[in-house]
C-alpha cells in the first residue's frame, strides 16, 4: 500500500489504501463528534463556526477555530514535506513516516483522554486539536501517494467527484473506460468504509470510552505491516537457507 507511487499503483492497492484509511476517519469523527460534539476529521464545519463567531466577536472562540484550521493546515504541510524529504532515500519511509507520527498522535489521545481527561475546556480544545493535525497528516499523505485520486477524512469532494465520474460512465457519448470505472470502485470504497467507521465509532465509543482511541493505531499498523511483511518473510527465508547451506 506504501511502496507503490501514484503511476504504479494497483486497483488493489488503491482499495486496501481507501478501506483503512476512510475507516480511521469515520471512527475518529464519530467518536470525537461523541466525546467533544466538535467534527475532528475535516474542517468545513469549522470553517463555517469561524466565520458566525466572528460575526458574533466571541474573540476566545475565534482564537480556537483559528487555530485548529492552522493545525490542520500543518498536518498536511508536514505530511507533504516529510514525504519530499525522504522519498529520495526510501518510498516505503517517506510514506510510512506520517503515519507512525498519527499513532503516535492517536495513542496519546488514547492515554490521556482515558487516565487523565476531566474535561475542562482547555482539555477539550487540546485533544480536538491533536486529533485534528493527525487527520491533515493522514489526508495529505493518502492524497500524495495517490495522486490525489483518494481522500480519507471528509465526503464533500469526494461526492463531487462520484457525481462526475458517474455521469462520465452513463453519459451516451462517452466511452467506458477502465479508468473511470476504477474511480467509481475507489470512491465508493471510502464512502461505505467511512459510514461503516462512524457507526463503529459512535457504537463502541459508548461502550469503552476514549479506549477506543487505542484500537485506530492498531489499524494505522497494520497499514505499515501489509508492505513490511513480504519483506520480512523474504529476509528471514534467505536467512534460513543461508544457515541450511
Amino acid at each position: 500500500m506504501l511502496r507503490q507511487a501514484k503511476e504504479a499503483r494497483t486497483l488493489k492497492q488503491n482499495l486496501l489504501l481507501a478501506s483503512s484509511t476512510a475507516f480511521v476517519s469515520g471512527v475518529t469523527n464519530v467518536a470525537g463528534m461523541v466525546a467533544f460534539l466538535a467534527f475532528t476529521s475535516n474542517i468545513t464545519g469549522h470553517v463555517a463556526n469561524l466565520a458566525k463567531h466572528v460575526v458574533e466577536q466571541n474573540w476566545n472562540e475565534i482564537i480556537v477555530f483559528v487555530i485548529w484550521l492552522l493545525l490542520f493546515f500543518m498536518g498536511a504541510f508536514m505530511s507533504n514535506f516529510i514525504v519530499k524529504s525522504l522519498e529520495h532515500k526510501s518510498r516505503y519511509r517517506a510514506h510510512s513516516t506520517p503515519i507512525i507520527i498519527e499513532i503516535i498522535l492517536l495513542l496519546f489521545v488514547a492515554i490521556y483522554g482515558h487516565n487523565f481527561y476531566r474535561e475542562t475546556q482547555i482539555e477539550r480544545e487540546m485533544v480536538i486539536g491533536v486529533i485534528i493535525f493527525s487527520m491533515g497528516l493522514q489526508n495529505s499523505l493518502v492524497s500524495t501517494i495517490s495522486g490525489g485520486l483518494i481522500k480519507s477524512t471528509h465526503l464533500t469532494g469526494l461526492f463531487t467527484d462520484l457525481g462526475g465520474d458517474v455521469s462520465e460512465w452513463l453519459h451516451p457519448n462517452v466511452a467506458k473506460t477502465e479508468v473511470t470505472r476504477n474511480k467509481i470502485y475507489i470512491r465508493l470504497t471510502v464512502l461505505g468504509f467511512y459510514f461503516f467507521g462512524g457507526i463503529m465509532g459512535g457504537y463502541f465509543f459508548n461502550l469503552f470510552d476514549f479506549a477506543i482511541f487505542y484500537f485506530i493505531p492498531l489499524i494505522l499498523l497494520t497499514i505499515l505491516y501489509y508492505d513490511l511483511s513480504p519483506v520480512a518473510l523474504h529476509k528471514i527465508s534467505r536467512l534460513f537457507w543461508a544457515a541450511k547451506n
